[in-house]
């Protein structure tokens, strides 16, 4: 059922390997990248479309898998997305909490709250 939905090779590994260790890791380190330099959220959405293509290429090339399949374009890019956001936001917890210790107090891994008056 899985095979079929989030992967088309026939192990599961490579989906793993390629998908969500070299995609998604690159796209949590550019989400990271995207924070540290104060630039808007959004843009996250650019660069983990643009490396789900190279995502997908990477299937294609070295797997025998489909260069132009929507279907596990939108899968490769979902993780990307989610991987980057999670990056993002790790990161710029931390700065906020960095930066405006003072204002700021951690409330949680992904989010940050304001120190009462």
């Amino acid at each position: 059922m899985m095979q079929g939905f989030l992967h088309e090779e026939g192990s599961i590994g490579v989906f793993l390997l390629v998908t969500v260790v070299l995609g998604g890791g690159g796209a949590a380190l550019a989400g990271r990248a995207i924070a540290l330099t104060w630039r808007p959220w959004w843009q996250i959405v650019a660069y983990a479309l643009l490396l789900a293509c190279a995502v997908r290429f990477i299937h294609y090339a070295l797997f025998d898998g489909t260069l132009l399949s929507l279907h596990y374009y939108i899968v490769d890019a979902v993780v990307c997305l989610g991987l980057g956001f999670i990056g993002f936001r790790t990161a710029r917890v931390a700065q906020m909490l960095t930066q405006y210790r003072w204002i700021n107090r951690p409330n949680g891994p992904l989010r940050w709250r304001r120190n009462a008056p």
